[in-house]
Formats: C-alpha cells, sequence, structure tokens
C-alpha cells in the first residue's frame, strides 16, 4: 500500500513539474550548459566555457597559445593563460543548426577582454534577437596586436597577430556554429584595438568583411601616437614584465622606423576596398574635465582625421562618425577615450552596420 501511495505520489510531482506547478519562478530560465571546446589549431582549453551570469549569454574560457607562450601579466592574469570572452546570440541553444556571423571585438591599452563595459557592449548591441556572435580575446595589456620585433627572451615569442588570426579565428569556427566565411565575419576594437582592428583588416582582407575602430590610434607616423605606444612598453600597469621600447616595432626613430612605417593603418587603407569600414572618434570635450582622457582622444581623432583622408583619397566608401564632445551621440557620451556611453553607442551604431553588410540568418 505504501509503495502504491508512492508512485501515485512522484507521478504527481512529475506532472507538477511538467505543468509548471512545482514553485519556480514564473518565467525562470532552464539552466543550459555553455558549449564544450576542443583543443585545436594551437591552442590547447585550460578551462572549459562557464556562463560569467544567470543570463546565460555570455562565457568566458581560457587557452593556452603556442604562438603567445607567456606575456606581460597585469593584475589579475595568469602569464601564458588567455582568457576570451563570448557573448551568443539569443536563443542560440535553441536554433538548431542556424550558423550566426561573428564580431571580433579587440580591447585597449591597458584592459582586458572580459570587462562588464564589454559584456553591457555585446549584450546591448544584440538584444532583441540579433544574429550576431561577439567574441573579445585577450591581447595583453600592451600586446599592439601584431607580431613583435624584438620579443624579450623571458617572455618568447609574441606573435599575437598570428594568435588572433591564424589560431583563434579558426578555434571558434571549428567550435561554434559560425558562418564561416568572410561574408560572417567582422572586426572592431577600442583605442589600442581599434589600431589592431584596423590592422588585421588590412593585412588579412580575406578574412573580414566590415572593420570598424571605436577611437583607435590609427597613424603610427603620428609622434605623439608614436610616443604613447612607447610609453605602453614602460608602465608597469601595462603588465610585468616591462619590456625594451624597440620590443613591440622595432626603433621608433628615422631611418630605422620601417617597421613603424609599414604597420601603420592610416597609410595602407588600399586593401580595405571592398570591404565596410566605419571609424568613430569624438575631440575629447571639455579639456578641464579629465585632461588625460581629453588629451588621449584628442590624438585619437588627428590619427583618424588622416586615415579618413586616406580613404577617400583612395576612393574607399566609409562610414566616419566624428562626435565631437559627445553631446549629440549619446546621452552621457561626453567625447573622450574610453568613455562608455559613447562606445556602447558606437557599438550599437557599428551592430546595425554590421547587420546591413554581413551574411546572417
Amino acid at each position: 500500500m505504501r509503495r502504491g501511495k508512492s508512485a501515485v505520489l512522484g507521478a504527481a510531482i512529475v506532472l507538477a513539474g511538467v505543468l509548471g506547478l512545482t514553485g519556480a519562478a514564473p518565467g525562470a530560465q532552464a539552466q543550459t550548459a555553455p558549449p564544450v571546446f576542443t583543443d585545436g589549431h594551437g591552442l590547447t582549453v585550460v578551462k572549459q566555457p562557464w556562463w560569467v551570469d544567470e543570463h546565460q549569454r555570455t562565457f568566458k574560457f581560457v587557452v593556452k597559445s603556442t604562438e603567445v607562450p607567456r606575456y606581460s601579466a597585469m593584475a589579475g592574469q595568469v602569464s601564458g593563460e588567455h582568457v576570451i570572452m563570448v557573448t551568443l546570440p539569443e536563443g542560440y541553444d535553441t536554433s538548431g543548426g542556424t550558423r550566426y556571423p561573428v564580431q571580433y571585438h579587440l580591447h585597449g591599452h591597458p584592459d582586458y577582454p572580459d570587462t562588464r563595459l564589454n559584456q553591457q557592449m555585446f549584450e546591448e548591441s544584440t538584444a532583441g534577437g540579433v544574429p550576431l556572435i561577439s567574441v573579445a580575446p585577450n591581447g595583453s595589456g600592451r600586446g599592439w596586436y601584431t607580431n613583435w620585433v624584438n620579443p624579450p627572451a623571458e617572455l618568447g615569442p609574441q606573435n599575437w597577430e598570428n594568435f588572433h588570426l591564424g589560431q583563434v579565428v579558426p578555434f571558434v569556427d571549428a567550435n561554434l556554429r559560425t558562418i564561416a566565411s568572410r561574408e560572417g565575419r567582422a572586426i572592431s576594437g577600442h583605442s589600442m584595438g581599434g589600431f589592431g582592428a584596423m590592422h588585421y583588416a588590412e593585412r588579412r582582407p580575406e578574412l573580414f568583411a566590415y572593420a570598424g575602430s571605436f577611437s583607435g590610434g590609427l597613424d603610427l607616423l603620428n609622434q605623439a601616437q608614436r610616443a604613447a605606444v612607447v610609453a605602453t612598453t614602460q608602465l608597469p600597469g601595462s603588465g610585468t614584465p616591462t619590456v625594451a621600447p624597440d620590443a613591440i616595432f622595432g626603433v621608433p626613430v628615422w631611418p630605422l622606423d620601417t617597421v613603424w612605417n609599414a604597420e601603420s593603418p592610416a597609410q595602407h587603407v588600399r586593401s580595405l576596398r571592398g570591404m565596410g569600414v566605419a571609424l568613430y572618434t569624438g575631440n575629447g570635450g571639455n579639456l578641464a574635465e579629465n585632461p588625460v582622457q581629453a588629451v588621449t582622444e584628442s590624438v585619437a581623432r588627428d590619427t583618424n582625421l588622416v586615415t579618413r583622408d586616406n580613404l577617400a583619397a583612395a576612393g574607399i566608401p566609409h562610414t566616419f562618425v566624428d562626435y565631437g564632445d559627445g553631446s549629440t551621440w549619446a546621452e552621457g557620451c561626453n567625447g573622450k577615450h574610453a568613455q562608455p556611453a559613447c562606445l556602447k553607442a558606437d557599438m550599437k551604431h557599428f551592430t546595425g552596420l554590421l547587420m546591413a553588410g554581413l551574411a546572417h540568418p
């Protein structure tokens, strides 16, 4: 008799669960696991993906790379371990075999790929069903998205370009449901990452259909920009150990500055022909308010103006957004460098361009 009552009770519990009568919060999302990644393309998974919060749209994972086996680590980083953050489109887990375009977004200096701001930018710009995967790879505090000329022996090779383009891109395509072709791939970045996005797009135009720079330092012939890059090699806050001034692009003084000149995005725009291009910049706003960020944005703007002029001279269509002090661009935007409201507006606008220019469901 007891067994019969237990069976009836068990059936009732199961039925209640099916009918949603178990007391679970209305609208509560079923717990799903993030994707499981497989080693490949020179990357070894050190830590499998985990959700960053209960919304289950954004996850992080950790890999090791043969191209950057160690790097100058900032606070909270483990040298040689690369955190990568991914935001999936809403409904990715229930969309069957649907494949999505990917935007690779490169962080600035000295910053991290997995910041709360990056997560907000990705999730807010794709809210409401925008079918886009966003990927933010580690670029180190001073990686500068290039293969270093003179990496220090204690770190080994610093082939950031090889890491991102030769390893991360095919690794993501192998582990997520992406549109694994140029038509489904874009690259963007902020500040140092804006430089990286344009540099990568110019170096490998067969990989990307769209490129975007948010306040990027795009002209390495600009002496203020060149001084800023050299400064990053000496700042402990950009990673330990610090490195020699010629470690990244070589000697920064003529006539030994050939790599600086060759790697400068502003002067090598012709390979962007046929690609969507968007540049965003402010003017720094009120100089008396946060003068460092104001001057930094002003220098970035100068480098963007040179890039814009070279794009126009080459007859390459592009979008150029100069929002000045930010007052007409977005609420809370003040035109300064690394200002969250400005960057969120940049990303929202850029995502709209991507949805008009990329292949997607």
